[in-house]
């Protein structure tokens, strides 16, 4: 991988991984392990992954924490995930990168717990890297077309281009 092709991997998975990502990574992620190898796609994807939770932390740690008892998020089921999270957050934080469910309610979560960061970061680590090697690794193995790829890309952003769109409209 060129160090051109490494920096827009890193750039496109940094904005892909943010808490407020409107782009999907998946079908990045296949292409490039396809293109660039299943290693180095993983080891980049991960490295662009834990800089945009370091953001996401100094970013919203401090809103979330500040919001962190607020009655809608101690009670019914958000304060029933927040006690369990407090059970066991290391495993569950590093357990929810390698699922395809979204990994931001839980974000949150850690930092209204004000789960240590370096953990928080260690977690993030541990869980994403096993899905991008998988996600890389299917690329080398199933020989999914570019253009199927983009397709895929275009279906997974509809729901945000459609919540975009209502708001404007709203407006």
């Amino acid at each position: 991988m060129t160090l051109v092709a490494a920096g827009l991997l890193f750039g496109y998975m940094f904005l892909a991984t943010a808490a407020l990502a409107v782009v999907p990574h998946e079908p990045m992620v296949i292409w490039a392990g396809r293109e660039y190898g299943i290693w180095s796609t993983a080891l980049v994807a991960t490295a662009a992954t834990l800089g945009s939770a370091w953001v996401d932390a100094v970013a919203f740690g401090p809103l979330m924490r500040r919001l962190a008892h607020r009655p809608i998020l101690t009670r019914g089921a958000v304060g029933w995930v927040r006690r369990r999270f407090g059970q066991a957050p290391f495993v569950i934080l590093a357990l929810s990168g390698v699922t395809p469910l979204p990994a931001w309610p839980l974000k949150a979560i850690a930092f209204a717990e004000h789960y240590p960061l370096g953990r928080y970061l260690l977690a993030t680590a541990l869980g994403r890297f096993p899905r991008y090697v998988l996600l890389a690794w299917l690329g080398v193995v199933v020989q999914i077309p570019t253009w199927a790829l983009l397709l895929l890309a275009i279906v997974m952003i509809l729901p945000s281009v459609r919540t975009a769109w209502k708001q404007r409209s709203a407006n």
